[in-house]
């Protein structure tokens, strides 16, 4: 089934300008300092694959050090990090791995050394859209993804250990969901996880570290994983395209009702702490700021490709050029796509939809098409549950990351979650939506993921606006009964296929594509990356 929250595919709001190598590095950081067993004083991180040949362009490594400084990924000290870890005592190295095939395309080490002269090392993969995992730590293999509550402990790996710790659980009423213990060797260094069905509080891990050969106890906060609280019941359950239609026919819900549903069971609590509905509404205020500022206060990006194309676009739709090409509310679109990614590219805040290099198209369509039909903040909003249940199905049985797909992991599924939404906004049917979804996907099937200079900048920008245009055509053809003859599971099982199919260096490295020409190699302002 679907785990992820609609706020994962919508999220994270975060400082640009890439959700995987700037909010996903941050977000491993954290997770690794949370790790460390005593305040850090130096880190090492480990580069490799996209990671390595990008980071630079990407912001990856103010990133990790932000992670690390306790930073969040919407923090706009971001960008000074390095400043504030020369402040704050902490040395750091950053070191290019390379190429390694056999790890996950976006991949870091993070290796800490603490007071007291303990260590640890930590390797996380950024999986897309700002969801990370924990892949080993210390060299031990494991997998940690945090959508429970979750306990890590090291300890010896002797008998009568694994029995202590369930029983203090137990003994403090902790109802274990999941346990799984990697070791060294035998007799040696272990690590248990446990994923546990009740909140864990400073207590619980206190009397955990008091058993007898454990060294420490810690909680895992995974930053983006669901952390659901209660389990969603079947009726508002989906796995697929095919399942989310029958669960809107028997519900007689929309798409976007159904995914609201659905969210309040799986992140509402008694206490009222967290409202589906306010953080939705607090999505729509940043896409509303994200796609006018850079219009109206044009700036130079970091890497200098980028800065006044949205004001431009903009412009134009105010003489007689917009009715004769895009007309104006595409041209609106276009614009707003184009003044996101401009924002976006001066780590300024945006909203990853579903990841930061291509979060110009779900705002900049939906938000031009409710401009021109006079829609309803309501109804914005349930169009946006529309688009994070598309989202999240593309996330689940394919890819959102460019360094895993291709450009059609980002602009594609963005194209198919505006496409989908639109439809809903326009008072579609929740076939309909799902049609003008594989629509989209079948027009970006393929495209590369090729950033110029290993930034965020150039074609991602000109791809948005590309990308709005696919949705708005895809979204008018299923409204008007021009459906999809390839079911919209099928289809995206294509778009996972081709997206394992691309060589690598057409997958977010800097290696391919537009950023392998001449000109690029040898002329583009930034960071070097190709070089």
């Amino acid at each position: 089934m679907v785990t992820m929250s609609a706020f994962e595919v919508l999220g994270p709001i975060m400082v640009g300008p890439s959700s995987s190598h700037t909010a996903g590095a941050l977000r491993i950081a954290l997770v690794a300092r949370s790790l460390a067993p005593a305040p850090i004083r130096h880190v090492d991180f480990v580069l490799y694959n996209s990671f390595s040949r990008t980071h630079l362009g990407h912001g990856t490594d103010r990133a990790l050090v932000a992670g690390i400084l306790g930073l969040g990924p919407a923090d706009i000290r971001v960008r000074r990090s390095f400043e504030l870890a020369r402040e704050a005592g902490l040395g750091f190295t950053i070191t290019e791995g390379g190429r390694d095939e056999g790890l996950h395309p976006n991949t870091v080490e993070i290796r800490m050394e603490c007071e007291g002269g303990s260590s640890i090392s930590v390797t996380g993969e950024s999986l897309g859209g700002g969801r990370v995992r924990v892949s080993s730590i210390d060299g031990v293999r494991v997998s940690i993804a945090g959508d429970m509550p979750t306990i890590f402990v090291e300890h010896r790996d002797l008998p009568g250990v694994l029995a202590a710790l369930t029983r203090t659980l137990s003994t403090a009423n902790v109802n274990i969901a999941t346990m799984s213990t990697f070791r060294e060797e035998r007799g040696g260094k272990a690590y248990t996880v446990f994923e546990v069905d009740e909140p864990v509080g400073a207590r619980l891990l206190e009397l955990l570290g008091a058993n007898e050969h454990v060294e420490f106890a810690s909680q895992v906060n995974v930053p983006g994983a669901a952390g659901a609280s209660a389990p969603v019941e079947s009726g508002l359950s989906f796995a697929s395209g095919s399942q989310l239609l029958a669960a809107c026919g028997a519900r007689q819900l929309s798409i976007g009702e159904l995914m609201r549903a659905r969210e309040v069971e799986l992140t509402g609590d008694a206490a009222g702490t967290f409202s589906p509905d306010a953080a939705m509404a607090h999505v729509l205020e940043v896409m509303r700021s994200e796609t006018t500022e850079a219009i109206t206060r044009p700036k130079a990006s970091l890497g200098g490709l980028l800065g006044g194309q949205a004001a431009s676009v903009a412009s134009c739709g105010k003489g007689g050029l917009a009715g004769a090409l895009l007309g104006t509310t595409l041209t609106r679109a276009t614009a707003f796509a184009m003044a996101t990614l401009e924002r976006s590219a001066t780590m300024g805040v945006i909203v990853a939809a579903p990841t930061a290099g291509s979060a110009g198209v779900v705002p900049g369509a939906l938000l031009a098409c409710a401009e021109a039909t006079g829609a309803e903040d309501a109804a914005i909003r349930r169009a946006l549950w529309n688009a994070s249940a598309v989202g999240a199905l593309i996330s689940t049985n394919a890819t959102v990351a460019g360094a895993e797909g291709g450009c059609q992991a980002e602009v594609g599924t963005a194209s198919a979650m505006a496409a989908s939404a639109l439809v809903e906004l326009l008072g579609g049917t929740p076939a309909q939506c799902l049609d003008a979804a594989s629509l989209a996907i079948a027009n970006t099937l393929g495209l590369v993921c090729d950033p110029v200079g290993g930034m965020v900048e150039f074609p991602c920008q000109a791809r948005n606006a590309m990308g709005v245009a696919c949705a708005m055509s895809s979204a008018q053809l299923a409204l008007s009964g021009v459906g999809c003859p390839i079911p919209f599971d099928e289809v995206v099982d294509a778009m996972a296929a081709v997206g394992a199919a691309l060589p690598a260096t057409l997958r977010e490295t800097a290696e391919g594509g537009l950023a392998a020409t001449p000109t690029a190699r040898g002329g583009c302002p930034g960071c070097g990356a190709c070089a």
